[in-house]
């Protein structure tokens, strides 16, 4: 009883630690999350105010996060919220793109500032793509160029994809500081530095990092991608979210791409991107060509093979089984389908045009309790004596050369950049997208070469927007519901961490046939061939048995043989009344015995079969001091007294 207690309690805190568990997972914010609380009627005037709490009297305030635009604290290069509501320091591109068709290739996509259509923010408005299946750039300078030299550069910025993406972009350009930069002419074509941020078309989640490298001997720029993060990208595009995303470029070449603050992909200029940023030393010689006579061939076939005589190569690879016997009641002249008797020409059937009409072909009735119809044909097993097509085993090319490759020289073009971090500085930042979806959210603009500033910032911004769809986020069981919806395998793990638990407590707690401590005790030592605790050992009852006899056995010894305190009659007395006392005696041990031997009956056999010598022993003497008279009761007074132990008393 006691372990099904310990086992119901067991299972009933596994089943609350893992709701536990769960919710405290739904409920995590980041520790450095700092966010000013308030109650909803900030952002309501005082007379809806007045009236929603006529309406709701007992209804406790719904407490919101308070929005309060995020402000610079440190060096910066550029800086934008959008909270004026206006596009003040962007510059819309009036340009075209070249080589596509007239009617797509201005830049007409519209931009709007403008709250997010689920706000949990009152007042935060960002930047928002607001056409579809059209080409949209916008630019602005920064407060000053950035130079790439001994400070690392951070660009975050936060992106929402309101009505999900089916193909699009929303990455940054970060455009090169060149004399002929203009920001009205802002096209695909643009130099920039860096161009980071979210890509999606079909099933491909990219996130892009690719920075523009100058050849230091031709001084073409050739552009270098960052390898693809392990990470599941799927959530971000598809939860209608806002994240942040930031990328950290530092002076050591080092790079780390992170998306709500936690890092999905790092890595290093020199060693993770595609193409490498320096040339191999050595390249394969372009005039270098392949002998006549090379022979790359690691086996050929044996010349001094011959085929042998018996072997035929036109027997079929299948034959006949002649064993095979037709079933009975094969129809032979029953075909297998027959022309539909209930079938109708249609009345529009024109035979000139669609020729003669024919019924369709429908499964003969006649076959269905029938093992076959049509003409009966023996089936078709392997032939054992098929060997194909022969050819000459292959051995080892005694001439092979290995596999050629053109010898390697030393590339003319190489070189050695051991700095690629040292970037052409940009001076603008830009968004230049071709969408199929539409309302994509821009928000908080941010560089600079200071990560505790950055952190700040984003605390300020993108903390706040966590915080308040965090507590719009429906309850712990609506999550998990819509969790197995996208991924239907959780469903088992609900099930095992919910439902397992509670069946077996059901198990455990709730079945069971109830037994007395008596019937379970019984039970197990049946099992088992131990004695019972409350039997005591032969030698302990021996010892008691003997301190018990000591005193009569001494006061039979003091009485002398030929002297009798009392008369005839007095001793028969005295010796009838031992007798009586000596049989009540037995008869009680005779019933602790045989309490004790019903509850074991093992120990009942094993115990009389030790106390056989001892019975024995104990019977025979007093067999051989019997009285002659039938009528007499008593033992004469000069019979020796022969202790023996209770159970051997009581046999006798």
């Amino acid at each position: 009883m006691e372990l099904k207690i310990r086992l119901c309690v067991a299972l009933f805190s596994l089943s609350v630690c893992l709701a536990l568990m769960g919710h405290v997972r739904a409920q995590e914010e980041p520790d450095d999350m700092e966010m000013d609380v308030e109650d909803a009627t900030d952002f309501i005037p005082e007379e809806d105010v007045e009236e929603e709490e006529q309406k709701a009297p007992t209804a406790p305030p719904t407490p919101t996060v308070t929005y309060k635009a995020p402000e610079p604290m440190g060096e910066h290069y550029f800086a934008e919220s959008f909270d004026k509501g206006t596009l003040q320091g962007w510059v819309l591109s009036q340009a075209k793109k070249d080589s596509i068709d007239e009617e797509i290739a201005k830049y007409d996509g519209k931009w709007e500032v403008e709250e997010m259509q689920d706000t949990k923010l009152p007042g935060d408005k960002g930047l928002v793509l607001k056409s579809k299946a059209k080409h949209h750039a916008i630019s602005a300078l920064l407060l000053r160029p950035f130079t790439f030299d001994t400070k690392p550069l951070i660009v975050q910025y936060e992106v929402n994809f309101q009505t999900g993406i089916d193909c699009g972009g929303a990455y940054v350009k970060l455009l090169s500081q060149t004399p002929d930069l203009e920001l009205e002419q802002f096209v695909d074509k643009t130099p920039y530095s860096i161009m980071f941020g979210p890509d999606k078309c079909g099933e491909d989640y990219k996130l892009h990092f690719i920075f523009r490298h100058k050849n230091p001997k031709t001084g073409e720029f050739e552009e270098k991608h960052a390898k693809k993060p392990d990470a599941d990208l799927r959530t971000y595009y598809t939860d209608k979210k806002t994240h942040l995303y930031t990328l950290v470029l530092n002076p050591d070449n080092s790079f780390e791409i992170l998306i709500d603050q936690t890092v999905v992909n790092s890595g290093n200029l020199l060693n993770d991107v595609t193409p490498p940023v320096n040339p191999p030393a050595e390249i394969e010689d372009p005039d270098d060509h392949k002998p006549e006579d090379w022979d790359e061939r690691p086996k050929i076939q044996d010349p001094d093979a011959v085929k042998p005589e018996d072997w035929d190569e036109d027997a079929p690879a299948k034959i006949p089984d002649e064993d095979a016997v037709k079933p009975d009641g094969w129809l032979d002249d029953e075909p297998e389908y027959i022309s539909d008797p209930d079938a109708i020409k249609p009345e529009d059937w024109d035979e000139d045009m669609d020729g003669e009409w024919e019924a369709p072909q429908i499964p003969n009735p006649a076959c269905e309790t029938a093992p076959g119809c049509g003409t009966w044909q023996r089936p078709m097993i392997d032939n054992p004596n098929y060997k194909g097509k022969w050819k000459p085993p292959m051995i080892d090319n005694p001439n092979y050369q290995g596999v050629w490759k053109p010898r390697k020289i030393p590339n003319p073009d190489f070189f050695e950049d051991l700095h690629p971090f040292r970037m052409t500085a940009f001076s603008a930042v830009g968004l230049e997208l071709w969408s199929m979806s539409s309302d994509i959210y821009f928000d908080n603009f941010f560089i600079t070469s200071d990560r505790n500033v950055a952190d700040r910032w984003a605390t300020d911004g993108w903390g706040l927007k966590k915080a308040a769809e965090g507590a719009a986020e429906p309850g712990l069981v609506n999550q998990m519901i819509t969790a197995a919806e996208e991924r239907p395998w959780l469903w088992i793990v609900y099930v095992l961490t919910v439902a397992l638990p509670l069946v077996l407590i059901i198990v455990f707690c709730c079945t069971g046939k109830k037994s007395s401590a008596s019937t379970a005790t019984a039970a197990e030592y049946k099992k088992t061939d131990a004695p019972q605790p409350d039997v005591k050992d032969e030698a302990e009852e021996e010892e008691e048995e003997e301190e018990k006899e000591k005193p009569e056995e001494e006061a039979i010894d003091e009485e002398p043989d030929g002297k009798k305190s009392e008369g005839e009659d007095s001793t028969g007395d005295g010796e009838e009344a031992a007798g009586t006392e000596h049989n009540d005696n037995n008869k009680s041990n005779e019933k602790s015995e045989e309490d004790i031997l019903r509850r074991s009956p093992r120990n009942r056999t094993l115990r009389r079969t030790e106390e056989l010598p001892e019975l024995v022993s104990c019977a025979v003497p007093r067999l051989n001091h019997i009285p002659t008279s039938r009528s007499s009761h008593t033992f004469p007074s000069h019979v020796p007294f022969l202790p023996c132990s209770s159970a051997s008393s009581s046999i006798l």
